[in-house]
């Protein structure tokens, strides 16, 4: 049988087990063992498990969970409270201040948690509804909590990125530092884009009265919210970044600072650490089964010969290497809009990575740019999980439709942001060659 209708049995069977309401790592790692034993007989599961007991005994995987729990303490550790509160005096007095301090928190809490949501749902929380009460148009505060809550998986520590670098053989800790530069190049932009809007149309973002603004006293008193924040990014990244720790030693250092944090604001207790726990572990259980089908679809994927077609089709699309890149890119883009990151990085990995190396690609670069559009997927409907997360938290008068029709400007931003990084690398590759070079 020829490997393009294998390619269609191959996907078609993936998308009727999805349509049925599957789990996509039980569709990924089922439909893609049956293919490989048709392939290649028994012999093909014992490939499997062999790459399965490579990847287990991975060091790196270790992070996963540390990083993962790190981000459950601080949610329940009330930082985010006293981190807006910080924001709202010094950046309130500005037309859109409060927009843009938000984004600006959502920068912080990327820094420290290396998840989507939880900068989501804690600013959906806390700085929408005061948003709304200064007479903030909605779209735009929607929107602005919608994009800078998906940083989260951009701004090191990253879970996304750490798979990414499992399933991709590249190393962590260069695509950490990678991740700097564009997150805090997609936070100036999104600044501008708030300032510029709300200079010129001052309704949809007032600035505080006069008389509500807070003195200087106030404002550098209030700068104290920052101190364990920037400890805890601090110490994670300037061990990794510095060469004193690699990325799972440094997720644990984290997981430390983050059990400080919430002692220190009086949060830390027995049913804290256990309830922080067992999320970490369902998370931790369901990463593993995804590892598996990742595993299992793209030993399978090779196996048909579809490498070799997919190098092929890439080769007819005009434009050259750069051609291949708009393509791949566009192709994430529609995914993101019906499929969670994950599945994504699964389906898409395993066919765009030979693609993007024998094109003379940087695998870093590229995975910056992959990140980026996974953000990108989070946030465009019908189905961006940041989308969900902030209808769950907003107040009841913010319908479905307000926050769909919120993103659009924010999603411009951001492909303006996945242009400049493709036109200056530099911007994602200058701290991975300073640090490691």
């Amino acid at each position: 049988m020829s490997v393009e209708i294998l390619t269609v049995l191959f996907f078609g069977s993936l998308l009727v087990f999805l349509m049925l309401g599957t789990p996509l790592a039980f569709v990924l790692g089922g439909v893609s063992v049956v293919f490989l034993y048709f392939e290649m007989g028994p012999i093909g599961f014992y490939l499997l498990a062999s790459k399965m007991w490579e990847t287990m005994q991975s060091p790196t995987l270790m992070a996963i969970p540390l990083f993962v729990y790190m981000a459950i303490l601080l949610e329940k550790s009330g930082v985010a409270n006293d981190l807006y509160d910080m924001m709202h005096q010094w950046w309130g007095g500005l037309r859109g201040g409060l927009a843009i301090g938000t984004v600006l928190i959502c920068v912080i809490f990327a820094a420290m948690s290396g998840i989507s949501g939880a900068a989501v749902v804690t600013m959906g929380t806390i700085a929408l509804p005061k948003m709304l009460e200064r007479g903030y148009d909605k779209k735009l505060a929607l929107g602005a909590i919608n994009a800078g809550g998906g940083w989260g998986i951009l701004i090191p520590p990253s879970i996304l990125m750490v798979l990414y670098a499992l399933l991709t053989e590249v190393s962590v800790g260069r695509l950490f530092a990678a991740g700097v530069g564009p997150g805090l190049t997609l936070f100036v932009l999104v600044s501008i884009y708030i300032g510029g809007r709300c200079w010129l149309q001052p309704e949809l973002g007032p600035a505080l009265p006069i008389e509500e603004r807070a003195s200087w006293g106030e404002k550098f008193r209030s700068l104290k919210a920052v101190i364990l924040p920037i400890m805890i990014v601090t110490i994670v990244l300037g061990a990794i970044f510095g060469g004193f720790a690699t990325p799972t030693e440094a997720a644990a250092i984290g997981v430390f600072g983050a059990m400080v944090a919430t002692g220190i604001n009086g949060q830390l207790s027995r049913t804290v650490i256990h309830s922080a726990a067992i999320d970490t572990l369902k998370l931790t259980a369901l990463v593993m089964w995804i590892l598996f089908a990742a595993h299992a679809f793209s030993t399978a994927y090779t196996a048909l010969g579809a490498q070799s077609l997919i190098s092929n089709i890439m080769t007819v699309i005009p434009g050259g290497r750069w051609g291949a890149l708009f393509f791949m890119l566009m192709v994430l883009f529609f995914l993101g809009m019906v499929l969670d990151p994950v599945g994504i990085m699964l389906i898409t990995l395993p066919v765009f990575l030979p693609v993007v190396r024998d094109a003379g690609f940087d695998p870093i670069w590229f995975g910056i740019l992959f990140i980026i559009m996974m953000e990108v997927g989070y946030m465009t409907p019908p189905f961006g999980f940041n989308l969900f997360y902030l209808k769950g938290v907003a107040p009841p008068d913010v319908t479905m439709g307000d926050i769909y029709a919120s993103v659009f400007p924010y999603v411009v931003v951001t492909l303006i942001g996945v242009i400049l990084i493709i036109l200056f690398p530099a911007i994602a590759l200058f701290l991975p060659q300073y640090f490691y070079g």
